[in-house]
């Protein structure tokens, strides 16, 4: 059984034509049917609730706590019951100022052979120049992971929209390629693992809603991520296959300014650590 984690920032009801992209992302996540969701950039209150809109009934969604004045915010969602939901607050300095800058941690009951797992939703700060933040709050996020785990052989999936490139130092940390702040962690990241010469982009200007939005001038980077974590001899879960998702227009609609990640996670025959007998 493979398990599927769609990670997707949806640019809020209020930017670009809704009405239009409504439909396209609705199609979309029927089509992909993903297990575990992470959306940013969602809206609910007033009345309406566009996670569950999007997804539909089938799902159990989760959402940060914070918010902004005109409702959004982040969200998670399972196809599969959810267990104890732990939130870590992501204001690591004054200069945070997104309400909803969090991460949220939830125990998710998915079947046999994969079992019961964590999934974790990190929202860090989007500014350009707060590198120092984003190490924080990556730190921070790391940390309050393995306190959740406390010791449990559990497998971890970690998605989001993290505002940094694989190169920063934010990742680099994510992915065991350098320790910070005395701290050290290891994730496999499942766009690299598959395409290790290609750079992902999912937010580029080759998008219009991309050009229209406060970052006119971005030249292109990939920032949004699925992320399995290591144990000490590699991940728990291999990586069958990542792709893009909403990364062309649909009868000349674009669904959002990001483009999605999907990633397809499977328990490996051989699991890191064992001996063939």
């Amino acid at each position: 059984m493979h398990l599927r984690v769609v990670t997707l920032n949806l640019l809020s009801p209020d930017h670009g034509d809704w009405g239009r992209r409504r439909p396209v992302l609705q199609a979309g996540l029927a089509r992909l049917r993903p297990d575990l969701v992470a959306l940013q950039e969602t809206v609910w209150g007033n009345g309406y609730d566009q996670a569950l809109d999007l997804l539909g009934p089938d799902y159990h969604v989760v959402r940060h706590s914070g918010r902004s004045r005109d409702g959004v915010g982040a969200a998670l969602a399972s196809r599969w019951p959810v267990g104890t939901v732990r939130e870590v607050d992501l204001h690591v300095t004054d200069r945070v100022d997104l309400p909803w800058c969090a991460a949220v941690v939830c125990e998710v009951e998915a079947p046999p052979p994969i079992g019961p797992l964590l999934f974790v939703h990190h929202k860090p700060t989007y500014q350009v120049g707060y590198a120092l933040e984003r190490e924080l709050q990556a730190v921070a996020c790391a940390e309050f992971v393995e306190e959740q785990l406390a010791g449990r052989n559990l497998h971890v999936v970690l998605a989001g929209d993290f505002d940094d490139t694989p190169d920063s130092a934010s990742v680099r940390f994510w992915t065991g390629r350098q320790s910070l702040h005395r701290s050290s962690v290891a994730y496999r990241d499942a766009w690299a693992a598959i395409h290790p010469d290609d750079p992902g982009h999912t937010f580029t200007p080759l998008n219009p809603l991309e050009r229209a939005g406060e970052m006119s001038l971005e030249l292109g980077r990939r920032i949004d991520y699925v992320l399995v974590r290591c144990g000490v001899h590699g991940p728990t879960l291999d990586i069958v296959d990542c792709r893009l998702a909403f990364d062309e227009p649909v009868d000349g609609v674009w669904a959002s300014d990001h483009f999605g990640v999907v990633a397809d996670l499977a328990v490996p025959e051989h699991p890191p650590g064992a001996w063939l007998a």
